[in-house]
């Protein structure tokens, strides 16, 4: 099932997205939270301006250095453990909404990569119970001010710029995402092409570690880290993150 979220120019509403992408049924309710029911409206897609799948309440917790081709062309190793890191809410933009170009970075990065939506409250799980909390699956970019990750020494500032955590275009609701191609885009220029079976932490593993430092909630984001073939986008480009099963997240970069 795909979920999306969008509007058409009153409050945000919930849809449930044909296979073809096309069009969408209302529903009433949020499926975070309530029991969803059709509401008899249709939508076609081109019709409605489509907004982040997901507005995490609490938290976004990003991966780094989740794909060893990705670490190595860092000039890093692959940590042990899973490298967390912590993105604020007010990253998140949705499909086709433009990211900002911060005037304090010289060297801003596209990063796409497969997102875990949390579906309910949990903590300390272990690995076999984890997939039984996730919601769904959406595409992310995780945007990155290479500069300042290299001169702060910590990734605070530099992932959690406003508009840096585009999410979307829906929800995937049912999706093995064991082996699930990533690839990116640059204005049409094919710059990564992964699979999520490279991952060095699958999808389990990750929601359970997160969860052993802190409780998980309904809408929370899981980034789980991208291949390699990272590069700089400046204003005037367009990166479009596809990941195989759910669709493609498009977003323009611009000046500020």
């Amino acid at each position: 099932m795909r979920i999306a979220r969008f509007t058409t120019g009153d409050d945000p509403a919930y849809g449930l997205v044909d296979g073809a992408g096309e069009k969408l049924a209302e529903v009433s309710g949020d499926p975070l939270y309530q029991r969803i029911e059709l509401t008899g409206a249709t939508h076609r897609i081109e019709d409605v301006r489509l907004l982040a799948p997901v507005i995490p309440r609490s938290k976004v917790i990003g991966i780094g250095k989740n794909y060893a081709d990705h670490a190595a062309e860092m000039g890093g190793d692959v940590p042990a453990e899973p490298l967390m890191f912590l993105v604020p809410n007010t990253a998140v933009v949705g499909p086709g909404d433009p990211v900002v170009l911060p005037p304090q970075s010289a060297e801003v990065h596209y990063e796409g990569e497969l997102a875990v939506v949390i579906g309910r409250m949990c903590k300390d799980l272990e690995p076999e119970d984890a997939l039984g909390v996730v919601f769904g699956y959406t595409c992310a970019n995780d945007v990155t001010a290479r500069d300042l990750q290299r001169s702060d020494g910590q990734w605070a500032r530099a992932k959690g710029f406003d508009t840096f955590c585009p999410l979307g275009p829906w929800v995937e609701t049912d999706l093995d995402a064991s082996a699930l191609a990533v690839r990116t885009r640059l204005d049409g220029e094919l710059v990564q092409d992964g699979t999520t079976a490279d991952m060095v932490h699958g999808v389990a593993a990750l929601v359970a570690y997160a969860s052993r430092a802190f409780t998980l909630l309904p809408g929370d984001v899981i980034l789980t880290g991208t291949p390699a073939g990272v590069g700089p986008v400046v204003a005037g480009q367009r990166v479009e993150v596809e990941v195989e099963g759910i669709g493609t997240l498009a977003n323009p970069f611009v000046s500020p």
